[in-house]
């Protein structure tokens, strides 16, 4: 009895150690990338894979070094689109290396584990999971600008699973058709992304319109603008149409990345005008994490309202503020307890709603603010008054709290 009493505690014991060292060596491990790109798509048949891998052969070409993480156990598509399908990861005895397709691409895909070619994937939720964790764990990526992540399509299983185990990603590339079915599918897909926290970089309207290889002309087969028109929509950016190439097929097959071998074609040059945003992403502050020591704890029943400002009055355009003022204030007495001044972080996706939350933002009080963004702050428990006038940030605040603050319209709602 004695030794079953003691058994709990050890292996609870080593459970957390274990986690501990698989957290470690997560942190570790992606550390060393710059920046992480998910590609995801709320349908299937869309062409992801194709422009996952199209967009990292694109990145690379900028003389940038990529990984690509294949991540979709029930149809692994970039073995076969990298010519890769014979090819088979090796170990340095520590680590997972990944496969190499050129000096500046590495790789590494579900595919590459299987035995056959032809075997399917059947396994469980937790089991995807723990493969997941292994190769995000133990994959030795190196030194990279960028990974690009490769997911399966829908909001399931294992677009959670990388989402929770890469929270710092820079975003994600949303890929659509033109059509209706396929829209309705993705708008649930951008859904997804704000639920989880991970900023959408764009959208892109793949398969826009067959371009006919005798007369050059486009045929729009499935529509056209349709991704554009829900990108505005749903108030993300809208990257560009791919449209329908022959040539792309043929070097799918082929195993050849079309980005690079039909570099002058249209559909090359958008996967190109695609990937421009993508490279001009900021790498991020690493070493601020957490509240600053300077800022004052907030008391209980006190809320803390944040306001950018620009040129010392509230700023007309949110996410490109000078710096913040943050104001500690009690509701009742409706008076100002504290004011702290911090310079603004760099405007990247999705990093305004992380930073004004871990210095405890109850309140944001703004001129314009983007529909993105918005739901980002709300998922944060942060609430947003939009249409607050350029006034100095003092007297903003203290009408706020008088219930004197006239909000106009939302003057950068993209």
């Amino acid at each position: 009895m004695g030794n079953k009493k003691n058994d709990k505690p050890e292996n609870k014991g080593g459970e957390n150690l274990k986690k501990f060292t698989e957290d470690a060596d997560l942190k570790s491990n992606l550390g060393r990338i710059k920046h992480k790109i998910m590609v995801l798509s709320g349908k299937g048949g869309v062409g992801k894979s194709t422009v996952a891998a199209n967009i990292a052969v694109a990145i690379a070409l900028e003389g940038k070094k990529v990984g690509i993480l294949d991540t979709d156990f029930h149809g692994p598509s970039i073995p076969t689109l990298l010519n890769l399908n014979d090819a088979r990861p090796t170990s340095d005895g520590k680590s997972i290396l990944p496969v190499n397709f050129t000096d500046d691409i590495k790789v590494m895909s579900i595919g590459f584990m299987l035995p056959n070619h032809d075997d399917a994937v059947i396994w469980r939720g937790p089991m995807k999971m723990n493969v997941i964790k292994q190769l995000l764990t133990e994959v030795n990526w190196g030194d990279l600008d960028y990974l690009v992540i490769d997911f399966p399509p829908g909001t399931g299983d294992e677009p959670l699973s990388v989402a929770q185990l890469i929270p710092g990603s820079d975003g994600a590339i949303i890929v659509t058709t033109p059509q209706d079915l396929s829209i309705n599918d993705v708008k649930k897909c951008i859904n997804f992304c704000r639920q989880v926290n991970v900023p959408v970089l764009g959208v892109v309207e793949n398969m826009s319109g067959l371009v006919c290889p005798h007369c050059k002309n486009v045929i729009d087969i499935f529509k056209k603008g349709g991704g554009e028109a829900m990108a505005a929509q749903m108030g993300v950016p809208f990257l560009g149409r791919i449209p329908i190439e022959p040539m792309i097929v043929e070097a799918s097959d082929a195993g050849k990345p079309f980005v690079y071998h039909y570099s002058k074609t249209e559909a090359a040059k958008a996967f190109s005008k695609a990937v421009e945003p993508i490279l001009h992403i900021p790498e991020r502050e690493t070493s601020k994490s957490g509240p600053d020591e300077n800022l004052p704890a907030k008391k209980d029943g006190n809320l803390r309202i944040a306001v950018p400002v620009a040129q010392g009055r509230l700023s007309a355009h949110f996410g490109h503020c000078e710096e913040f003022a943050l104001f500690d204030v009690d509701t009742e007495a409706k008076e100002i307890l504290a004011e702290t001044r911090l310079a603004a972080p760099p405007h990247e996706p999705g990093l305004l709603p992380v930073w004004l939350a871990e210095r405890q933002t109850d309140v944001i009080l703004a001129g314009g603010m983007g529909q993105r963004a918005q739901g980002l702050f709300t998922d944060k428990g942060i609430k947003v008054c939009i249409g607050a006038s350029a006034d100095e940030p003092q007297k903003v605040v203290t009408a706020y709290l008088n219930g004197e603050l006239i909000l106009g319209d939302n003057i950068c709602d993209h």
